[in-house]
């Protein structure tokens, strides 16, 4: 027997290493999981340097091993969007085999440069933040109506912004919020107040035709246009802050901001922000199924960017649709709703709608007990603001030319 033959065959076999934080986790942690685990941020520990990533390396392998982190709801199956933060398989078994191997930090010479953050922001250091200038009382307890904020721009020019970024001064109270645009000589809370907090109960206050700046709940991203694209501050406008407190048994006070990152140069595309909604629901007690939609058609030529939808707790699906005919429905975006992380989704490519072009809107609610959230499956519900009501509300963002406003894009 020539058991020496078998040496060099022996001597090939590759000696398995398992993976190391520095080399192999610290790539992964940056690039999916660091915009929301690091120090002020809304995850609720970080995951920066060896210390903290060890500690909690089995939930890491767990959670990401169920695709429960990095969050992503929408079905994988259609579309495809640029800010999805999925780990791939392989990112997801180095994660599960770091943690096996008892989590080796490996040599400290293998990392990557540390990921640069603005302070207290995920975009880039803004050029210029508005906050609410009088902070906002939140009580402890009870319903809290909308809260309205304007402030004076003080722009003298025309701006048109890039990206930008709500920072909830108290996020644990802050349900959503929304920053508009009023442009000078907007009849709209042409009666209000300026830089001090107010509430109104009239329907009217909440209906306007104004652009949206941005939308924020929990969760949600930043925007971030693409090169050419931005929206527009005309100049002399306002920015009116629409915020919607929830009390959690807590005082607090908030001053919501808002930073912003200019473009260079006047765009080649406007940006514009558009809904699709339904107010007219009426979900009966103890429904495990409602379906409610919406549709609209869009005027004239545009490309769409990106989707944010937004349900309250009895939330279960939504999905964007183009309606080609009766029988011809065409699948944009179908999400796994998530009330306590409401997540935008930006098309990787932009689409091109065509002048006329149906749109759909298709909520899916679960009002049965079934339902860990429900806050009541015997009641019937509606339309309302608070918590405990629904809502229905596609938000979506169109890319038109530089010159059209929301008012000339809508005449057909």
């Amino acid at each position: 027997m020539r058991f020496a033959s078998l040496a060099p065959w022996l001597l090939a076999v590759p000696v398995y290493a398992a993976p190391s934080f520095y080399k192999d986790v610290l790539p992964i942690l940056q690039g999916h999981c660091q915009s929301c685990h690091r120090a002020g941020e809304i995850a609720p520990m970080p995951l920066v340097s060896y210390q903290d990533a060890r500690k909690w390396n089995a939930a890491i392998a767990r959670r990401t091993s169920a695709r429960e982190m990095p969050p992503w709801f929408a079905d994988p199956k259609i579309g495809h969007f640029s800010n999805d933060p999925s780990l791939t398989p392989s990112q997801i078994a180095t994660l599960a085999d770091w943690s096996r191997a008892g989590a080796p930090a490996g040599n400290p010479a293998d990392s990557p440069p540390p990921r640069q953050w603005a302070a207290g922001y995920v975009i880039p250091s803004p050029d210029l933040v508005v906050t609410m200038p009088k902070p906002v009382a939140i009580p402890a307890r009870g319903d809290v109506d909308y809260t309205y904020e304007i402030v004076h721009t003080g722009f003298t020019e025309d701006r048109w912004v890039r990206m930008s970024e709500i920072r909830p001064g108290s996020r644990a109270h802050v349900h959503h919020a929304v920053v508009y645009i009023r442009p000078p000589g907007s009849a709209w809370l042409a009666q209000s107040p300026v830089g001090v907090p107010f509430i109104s109960v009239s329907m009217a206050d909440s209906m306007t035709t104004s652009d949206i700046l941005l939308v924020y709940a929990p969760g949600s991203s930043p925007d971030e246009w693409p090169e050419g694209m931005a929206k527009l501050i005309p100049r002399g406008s306002d920015l009116v802050f629409q915020l919607h407190y929830t009390a959690n048994g807590k005082p607090a006070t908030d001053r919501t901001a808002i930073g912003m990152i200019f473009a260079k140069a006047p765009p080649a595309k406007r940006v514009m922000t558009l809904q699709l909604t339904n107010s007219h629901f009426r979900i009966p007690p103890g429904d495990p199924s409602y379906r409610a939609e919406a549709r609209g058609t869009i005027p004239n030529d545009a490309l769409l960017l990106s989707f944010f939808p937004h349900l309250h707790l009895r939330g279960k699906e939504f999905e964007y649709n183009i309606v080609h005919s009766p029988t011809s429905i065409e699948p944009l975006l179908d999400v796994h709703y998530n009330f306590f992380w409401q997540l935008s989704y930006r098309l990787a490519e932009p689409r091109f709608l065509k002048g006329g072009t149906e749109l759909q809107a298709v909520a899916i609610f679960d009002n049965s007990a079934k339902n860990p959230h429900n806050p009541d499956p015997r009641a019937e519900v509606v339309w309302g603001d608070q918590t405990r009501d629904e809502m229905m509300v596609g938000f979506f963002d169109v890319a038109v030319e530089p010159n059209v406003d929301k008012l000339r894009f809508f005449q057909r």
